[in-house]
């Protein structure tokens, strides 16, 4: 015990599954299983009326289904009456022809079969046939055609006996239902944490050397329910997913296995809790199947678990352990298992509190972020903010540089502005923009563009989507300041009259700006 708790901790405690320990609090009532625990089926079938006929059908399996006691007694029985009758009939044929008067007075007298004077003698005369002794004492003459048709119908009729019989009683004696007693379930299965989810877990093993090739397991949930169209289904079979996807179910078993079922939302015991397992009945039933290794036959070995024998919050105990050379598996913890700390809710329970923690921490997300101007009703605009702390910075830099770089910075600003804002929106929700322009239109239209100060921008200015209303646009042009509302404006562009250049008609400044650019 020491070692135990210095290798697990001192939180842990080994639970002891001895059955003969008694505890002080109230037992529930243990109710009928399904399944028991070595693997029988308690199934009883009744009131068959005219279908037992089916039996007799099928009577080899029949035979093959039957108990040892049964079958020893069948089988003397078949061969006792088998000899009987056959004697019989040798007697009789000999009574007929008078063998049984003559034969032992008369040397000259030819009977059936020689030194057959009465039924002892023809009994053993049939077993010295049948079991092809032949001491050659008595012998059938060719004076007998009735010998001769009797022997070839009971030549035939041992044949079919003993192929019969033997081939019952091999059958029944290779069955490899004795070699799943060698295949180990835990006594109880437990439900804990593994990977960060919770799961059913139960440990299978296998005592032989010898191994089980295709190994396969699965779990059937047994519980009664009711539909919603109001009919009862008792001991309704549900199956649970332990690995059939992944390929966790097919089972290399050389050692103890644990065998994991996860509880989400596509499992029965999705809402099952620590509390509502107390008052849960169901039973769960472990098949496990797998080819013998030295006979070739399919072996299948059963197990149950009660709601009574699923622990909450328990794990089990490791049982390999590496020696010199080799793994040892210590057989004596199997069945032992240790209690951990999971929380007593059920993963339905648990998703449920993860989803309104989600739902409580989106409002503050959203409250956090910047306040947007303009309708707050508007839930399909998507609207930026700009702030004039942004200009503000922009103007500092500026303000650093020389004179010529400050004019052309100021250039490259008003086309960065226009560019992302200033372009006006067309009914049928199409943005126009001087970019399809040619460039003398653009620079007539970058000149009567006034350029926005600081001291006219309000604190933070909103920009449109693209994709808004034509008359949503000019309602939220309304409130931008007037020098932003100016932008939106339609800007007429003058087309120079055929032979004159563009330019000829700009200001002094910007004349001397293009020539600088």
């Amino acid at each position: 015990m020491a070692a135990l708790r210095k290798k697990f901790g001192e939180d842990y405690q080994v639970v002891n599954t001895n059955q003969g320990i008694t505890f002080s609090a109230q037992v529930k009532k243990k109710r009928q299983r399904f399944v028991e625990k070595n693997g029988r089926c308690n199934v009883q079938h009744g009131n068959l009326g005219g279908e037992t006929s089916r039996y007799i059908s099928d009577l080899f399996t029949t035979l093959v289904d039957l108990k040892w006691r049964w079958n020893l007694l069948i089988f003397i029985l078949t061969y006792t009456v088998a000899w009987l009758v056959m004697a019989s009939m040798w007697w009789v044929i000999a009574f007929i022809r008078g063998d049984l008067s003559n034969g032992g007075h008369d040397d000259s007298y030819i009977p059936c079969v020689a030194n057959v004077y009465n039924f002892p003698s023809a009994f053993l005369f049939f077993i010295e046939t049948e079991a092809t002794i032949g001491y050659g004492y008595r012998y059938i003459t060719e004076k007998c055609p009735e010998g001769i048709i009797l022997f070839l119908f009971q030549s035939l009729l041992g044949s079919i006996v003993d192929a019969f019989l033997i081939g019952c009683m091999f059958i029944k004696m290779s069955q490899p239902k004795k070699r799943a007693e060698t295949l180990m379930f835990s006594q109880e299965a437990v439900i804990s944490q593994r990977d960060g989810k919770l799961c059913l877990m139960f440990r299978v093993g296998n005592l032989r050397n010898s191994h089980m090739v295709s190994a396969q397991i699965r779990c059937k949930l047994i519980k009664s329910r009711q539909t919603p169209e109001g009919e009862f289904l008792p001991l309704d079979q549900c199956e649970l997913d332990v690995g059939f996807g992944t390929g966790a179910d097919q089972l290399f078993l050389v050692s103890p296995l644990t065998i994991c079922h996860e509880i989400n939302t596509k499992s029965p015991f999705f809402d099952l809790s620590q509390r509502s397992l107390m008052n849960e009945e169901f039973e769960i039933v472990v098949i496990l199947e797998g080819i013998v290794e030295t006979t070739g036959m399919t072996c299948q070995a059963r197990t149950s678990y009660t709601e009574d024998e699923v622990l909450w919050g328990h794990r089990f105990l490791p049982v390999m352990s590496l020696e010199e050379g080799f793994f040892r598996v210590d057989y004596s913890q199997f069945h032992n298992h240790f209690e951990v700390n999971i929380p007593p809710y059920s993963v339905k329970e648990h998703e449920e509190k993860s989803s309104l923690t989600t739902a409580n921490s989106l409002p503050a997300a959203l409250t956090s972020s910047s306040p947007q101007l303009g309708n707050s009703s508007r839930g399909g605009r998507r609207e930026r903010l700009l702030s004039a702390d942004y200009a503000d910075h922009v103007d500092d830099k500026t303000s650093r540089l020389p004179s010529k770089l400050q004019r052309m910075n100021s250039t490259k600003d008003e086309h960065h502005w226009r560019g992302l804002k200033t372009g006006s929106v067309l009914p049928g929700g199409k943005a126009s923009s001087t970019g399809d322009l040619p460039l003398s239109i653009q620079r007539l239209r970058s000149s009567s563009i006034p350029v926005v100060k600081k001291e006219q921008l309000d604190e933070q200015v909103q920009l449109l989507s693209l994709d808004g209303d034509v008359e949503e646009c000019e309602m939220d042009k309304h409130r931008l300041p007037k020098a932003i509302s100016t932008i939106y404006a339609p800007t007429p562009v003058q087309i120079p009259s055929k032979g004159g250049r563009p330019e000829d008609n700009l200001p002094a400044k910007l004349r001397r700006m293009n020539a600088d650019r």
